[in-house]
């Protein structure tokens, strides 16, 4: 018999489908075509190139041969750009919009054009994630800014464009309808019991285990009770922090090894599935806010949704989280 769980942070269903569920090694995908080279000379993103992308905003170089490790610079083709004003409303009968005001950027992760964070080294990775902070940080102090979204898509089905790994990050001016959903359901968990409802989250996976991927001292890796998606991975630290911004740099380099880790057994165990992930972080003001816990989403792009995922707002999970777990956390990729 099937069973729909609900998702304790966002108080959405998802139905787990065991008559339908297939077993983790289903998931496995087939052979991927020829690895990308080393250097693509049409690539915007590789070294030599950079006159083919907007100016620079940040980058990381070696000291010696002052060669990037990581980039930063305005998407070219932005969903929101930083002129306008977000006082501005238009309201035609009783549609409501303003202008397209905010921040898009790319953050390009490594020169090697085919090499993605699952292959670098965990010092290439710590760049990466130095770099999201650092450019988190800058744009949480613009006045308008409201939430800021970092995103990584790997892969065709994940909305990529272009095969050089890199990430971005987008910064708008309004807090989505879904998202602020998230926030109320802490914020009341917390009015209701005085704790934060990811931090219980957090020890609750930890005491029945069967969930848990993997746990250094600083973070907890799981596979959500109410997983949307197959091998949906959770990334969460164990001490209490409510915006990624303020992460320490020891959080970020232990970040950074159990980032690489979980990516590459990913890799490994399903063959370089195509996936996104995103960092959930406190919306701007709430930085230093109890009710909240910054955490890193992995979704891999196994299945798609269907119409009655669309219609009713209900995910079909095909694979119990419990299974995906052991299945992940048995791989030996070191």
């Amino acid at each position: 018999m099937s069973e729909i769980r609900q998702d304790p942070t966002t108080k959405e269903w998802v139905i787990m489908a065991r008559e339908r569920a297939k077993r983790p090694h289903d998931f496995v995908r087939q052979q991927a075509e020829a690895e990308p080279p080393a250097f693509e000379p049409s690539c915007p993103f590789c070294p030599g190139n950079e006159a083919m992308t907007p100016p620079e905003i940040l980058s990381y170089r070696d000291h010696e041969t002052q060669s990037w490790r990581v980039r930063a610079f305005a998407n070219k083709f932005p969903a929101l750009a930083p002129e306008g004003s977000t006082m501005r409303r238009e309201e035609e009968g009783f549609f409501l919009g303003m202008d397209g005001v905010g921040v898009h950027e790319v953050i390009v992760e490594t020169p090697v054009h085919n090499k993605p964070l699952a292959l670098m080294e965990d010092s290439g990775v710590a760049d990466v994630l130095f770099a999201y902070q650092e450019r988190y940080n800058a744009l949480s102090r613009v006045p308008f800014i409201k939430l800021i979204i970092i995103f990584k898509n790997h892969g065709p089905s994940a909305g990529t464009s272009l095969e050089h790994p890199h990430s971005q990050l987008v910064a708008t001016p309004v807090v989505p309808r879904h998202i602020r959903m998230q926030y109320e359901v802490a914020i009341r968990y917390y009015d209701n019991t005085g704790r934060c409802l990811h931090s219980d989250l957090v020890g609750h996976e930890l005491r029945i285990g069967k969930r848990v991927v993997m746990e250094t001292e600083r973070f907890v890796v799981f596979h959500p009770f109410a997983s949307h998606q197959p091998f949906e991975t959770w990334i969460v630290p164990k001490a209490h922090q409510a915006c990624f911004g303020n992460a320490s740099a020891e959080d970020l380099e232990d970040l950074a090894h159990v980032l690489r880790i979980t990516l590459l057994k990913l890799y490994r165990g399903l063959n370089n599935p195509d996936f996104n992930y995103v960092i959930d972080t406190a919306p701007a003001g709430d930085e230093n806010k109890d009710y909240y816990l910054w955490h890193l989403r992995i979704i891999p792009r196994l299945t798609e949704m269907a119409g009655f995922e669309i219609g009713s707002g209900i995910y079909i999970n095909t694979a119990l989280p419990e299974e995906t777990a052991k299945f992940v956390r048995e791989l030996k990729v070191e």
